[in-house]
């Protein structure tokens, strides 16, 4: 309970920063308002963000007992940057909705959401300048990955050909290198260099973890803030979506026949996700989640029982162990 409370006050803290650090700014004169940072509280508080970046940043901080209050920029800046990502990710998507809410762009429109996102990314890479340098230079290397990672999976829409390693590539740039940073800036912040190799590499692997749950989740419908199949419907090709057209060659051919098409409809839609069902698609997706989790938790190495490494270690297992049950959930109801 005392580590919960301690966690949960360091997300407060978080919350509070965050809100001082999207206040208006100067936008100059004969102006009402700040439009741009209106848009970004609208994505950033308030919204029902799960805050993970920032929670594994307390956590790796944890390991070396590395004060909260010297963790707490880093932290913000690791949401961030990833806000800043979901701003741009939108516009490239089209998307009307997250969390449950308009978009930026659906209610301010793409040019507001591009420059709201580019705005908070260069807020918290300036606030970091003044932290630590190094921490910058690490920070844009990140940006710069995530940027080459987005733009391939742009580049992956209806290709069902795409192979796992390429999928893969995806995964780790736009999540692990961000989940990789938040480990990697809080061992640098200790003195820590082996640590923060360590760490960097547990984050990867458990990013990419991350995205395949969410694949999954997207399969059986047990994501709350997203529609069911969504991958599908935008002609992503999930690693989900992938190992059953490769065990079913029919349905590699309605999928391509679906694609064609500017949207499917909700009869197709739902007989394609069965299809993908019958497969043992899911089940395949899970074993590769769970070999990430394993790789993730070996990179750990000695630090998974120092400080707060058991708690990454049980984020890491209750990650595994939730969306194994819910696979095997539905597999128990087909």
């Amino acid at each position: 309970m005392e580590l919960a409370r301690e966690l949960a006050d360091f997300l407060g803290s978080v919350e509070q920063r965050l809100g001082t650090m999207l206040d208006d700014g100067d936008a100059g004169p004969d102006t009402q308002g700040d439009t741009l940072m209106e848009a970004a509280r609208h994505l950033c508080l308030g919204a029902g963000g799960k805050r993970a970046r920032p929670l594994l940043v307390r956590l790796f901080g944890g390991v070396f007992g590395v004060p909260p209050e010297k963790l707490l920029d880093v932290a913000v800046a690791a949401e961030m940057i990833h806000s800043s990502s979901l701003l741009h990710d939108d516009v490239v998507d089209a998307g009307m909705f997250r969390r449950a809410r308009p978009t930026v762009n659906a209610r301010w429109g793409n040019i507001v959401a591009v420059m709201s996102g580019d705005l908070i990314l260069s807020t918290a890479l300036f606030r970091l300048s003044h932290l630590d340098p190094r921490l910058t230079q690490s920070a844009l290397a990140v940006v710069m990955e995530m940027s080459r990672a987005a733009i391939a999976e742009v580049e992956s829409r209806g290709n069902l050909e795409l192979s796992l390693e390429r999928l893969r590539y995806v995964a780790e740039g736009k999540t692990g290198s961000l989940f990789g940073w938040c480990g990697h800036a809080a061992a640098t912040l200790a003195g820590q260099p082996e640590a923060a190799q360590r760490f960097d590499a547990f984050g990867r692997r458990l990013g990419v973890a991350f995205q395949i749950a969410d694949d999954i989740r997207d399969v059986l419908g047990t994501d709350p803030g997203k529609p069911r199949y969504a991958d599908m419907l935008s002609g992503t090709p999930s690693l989900p979506i992938l190992l059953a057209v490769a065990r079913d060659g029919s349905l590699r051919g309605k999928l391509k026949d679906a694609w064609a098409f500017t949207t499917i409809n909700p009869e197709r839609t739902r007989a394609l996700g069965d299809a993908i069902e019958r497969t043992d698609a899911v089940p395949l997706a899970v074993e590769r989640m769970n070999a990430e989790i394993a790789a993730a938790l070996e990179a750990l190495g000695p630090y998974a029982q120092q400080g707060m490494g058991s708690e990454l270690v049980r984020w890491a297992r209750q990650l595994s162990e939730g969306i194994t049950a819910q696979a095997e959930a539905r597999s128990r109801a087909a």
